[in-house]
């Protein structure tokens, strides 16, 4: 079994992955309770965005940009087409 090596960074525990070595460059870990938090409130925040739908402008510019004829070249073409 690999053991984790940790340390107190500014009051913030910071460990090592497991079988790495500890350069001083990883950042703190958030434990999975806190991840799972973050995780169920950028949901409920997401879900709030998503269920204000797109708005009316944004329908009419794409539609616009839909019936525009695509004048863009492809970076692979030859130019000579």
């Amino acid at each position: 079994m690999t053991e984790r090596k940790s340390r107190s960074e500014g009051g913030v525990q910071v460990r090592a992955a497991a079988g790495r070595p500890e350069t001083g460059r990883a950042g703190p870990t958030l434990n999975r309770e806190i991840q799972t938090k973050i995780g169920q409130q950028l949901r409920a925040l997401y879900d709030d965005v998503v269920d204000q739908g797109v708005p009316d402008r944004f329908v009419e510019l794409l539609r616009n940009l839909e019936q525009q004829p695509d004048t863009r070249r492809h970076v692979d073409e030859d130019p000579s087409e």
